[in-house]
C-alpha cells in the first residue's frame, strides 16, 4: 500500500470514528450555544473547550517534535484576510444558527437519515465552491488582496514564550471545562470532547506524516467542512476527471460511522421539512455557511478546532466572530 492508499484509508477510519462519536454524543457548537445561552447548561460547550484544549495540545506537540510541519497548513501558510475572518465567521456563525446546526453536524444528521440536512449540505457546498473557485471567485481574490493579513500567531514566540501563553490558554479553557463540574456530570460529553480533540490530532499526524510525500508535497491539514462538502459533490460527478482526496474519505467516513451508530442504536429514522419557511430557513442557513466559511477558511470545527489548534490570530478572530454571528442569529 502506497502513501496515498494510507492516507485515503486512514481518512476514512477518522471520519468513521467522528461520526460514530457525533451521533452518539451530539457533539455540536451549535447546540452548546444554544443550550448555554438560552438555559444556562454548559456541558455541550465545555465538551467543545475540552476539544480544542487537546487538540491544541496535540497539534503543538506534533510540531515541537518535528512530525508535522504546521507551517504548510492553509492557516499558517499564505496568511488570511482580516475582513474575511470577520466577515466570513459572522455569516457562518448566523447561518449555523438558520440552519440548527454546523456543517460537521449536517454530516452527521445525514447519516442517521435527517433529509433536511442533505439539502443543507447541497447548499454549503455549491455556495463555498461558487466562492472558492466559482461565479464568487474574482471578487473574493480581489477583496483578499486589498485586506491581507500575514500569518501571525503564537507560533511567532520563542519555544519557552510560547508553551508558557499555550499553557496559559489551555488553563482557561480547563477552568472553563472543570466550572461547576458539570461535565462530570455528564460522561458522555467528557469522553466526546477528549475524543474529538484526538481525532483532530490524528488528523495532522496522518497528512502532515503518514501523508507526506516527497515527490507530491501537500498541506498538512484535519477536519474542516466547507470545501469537503464541496470537494464531495464535486467528485460524486466527475469522478474521472479528479482525484479521491482525503476530505472526501472523510466525508464519506462520517456518514457512514453516523449510520452505523444510528442503525445500531436504533434511531435511524428519516425526517423532513415541516413547512416550505422552515425549507427556506435551512437553505439560507446552508448558504451563508457555505460563503462565510469559504471566506473565513473553515467552519465551526475547520478554524473553531482545526485552525485554533495552530495557534494563528486569524483563526482565533474567525472563531470569535462566528459566535457572535451565531448571538446574533439566536437574538
Amino acid at each position: 500500500m502506497d502513501t496515498r492508499e494510507i492516507l485515503l484509508w486512514s481518512g476514512l477510519v477518522i471520519g468513521l470514528l467522528f461520526g460514530i462519536n457525533g451521533q452518539w454524543s451530539g457533539f455540536c457548537l451549535n447546540r452548546a450555544l444554544k443550550e448555554g445561552w438560552n438555559s444556562g447548561a454548559r456541558q455541550k460547550a465545555q465538551s467543545f473547550a475540552l476539544a480544542l484544549v487537546v487538540s491544541m495540545l496535540g497539534a503543538q506537540t506534533l510540531s515541537a517534535f518535528e512530525i508535522v510541519d504546521l507551517g504548510t497548513s492553509i492557516y499558517r501558510g499564505n496568511g488570511a484576510s482580516w475582513l474575511f475572518s470577520i466577515l466570513g465567521g459572522l455569516m457562518f456563525g448566523y447561518g449555523m444558527m438558520l440552519a440548527n446546526g454546523c456543517g460537521a453536524r449536517a454530516v452527521v444528521l445525514l447519516g442517521q437519515g435527517n433529509l433536511r440536512s442533505f439539502v443543507v449540505l447541497l447548499c454549503l457546498g455549491i455556495s463555498a465552491y461558487m466562492t472558492l473557485t466559482g461565479l464568487l471567485a474574482p471578487l473574493r481574490l480581489s477583496l483578499a488582496q486589498m485586506t491581507a493579513w500575514p500569518a501571525h500567531g503564537f507560533f511567532e514566540f520563542e519555544v519557552i514564550t510560547r508553551w508558557i501563553a499555550i499553557s496559559l490558554l489551555a488553563l482557561a479553557l480547563l477552568a472553563f471545562v472543570c466550572s461547576r463540574g458539570s461535565i462530570f456530570k455528564h460522561k458522555k460529553d467528557l469522553a466526546s470532547g477528549l475524543f474529538v480533540g484526538l481525532l483532530i490530532t490524528a488528523g495532522w499526524w496522518v497528512t502532515g506524516w503518514f501523508g507526506l510525500d516527497e515527490f507530491e508535497p501537500a498541506p498538512s491539514a484535519s477536519f474542516t467542512f466547507i470545501a469537503p462538502v464541496g470537494e464531495t459533490i464535486q467528485y460524486s460527478m466527475i469522478a474521472t476527471g479528479m482525484r479521491l482526496g482525503f476530505g472526501v474519505t472523510v466525508m464519506v467516513g462520517v456518514v457512514l460511522g453516523s449510520f452505523v451508530s444510528a442503525k445500531l442504536s436504533k434511531t435511524f429514522r428519516l425526517e423532513g421539512f415541516a413547512s416550505p419557511n422552515d425549507m427556506l430557513r435551512y437553505m439560507g442557513g446552508g448558504t451563508l455557511m457555505g460563503v462565510g466559511g469559504a471566506l473565513a477558511m473553515g467552519c465551526s470545527i475547520g478554524q473553531g478546532l482545526t485552525g485554533f489548534s495552530t495557534l494563528t490570530y486569524a483563526s482565533m478572530l474567525a472563531f470569535a466572530a462566528m459566535l457572535l454571528g451565531a448571538r446574533l442569529a439566536l437574538r
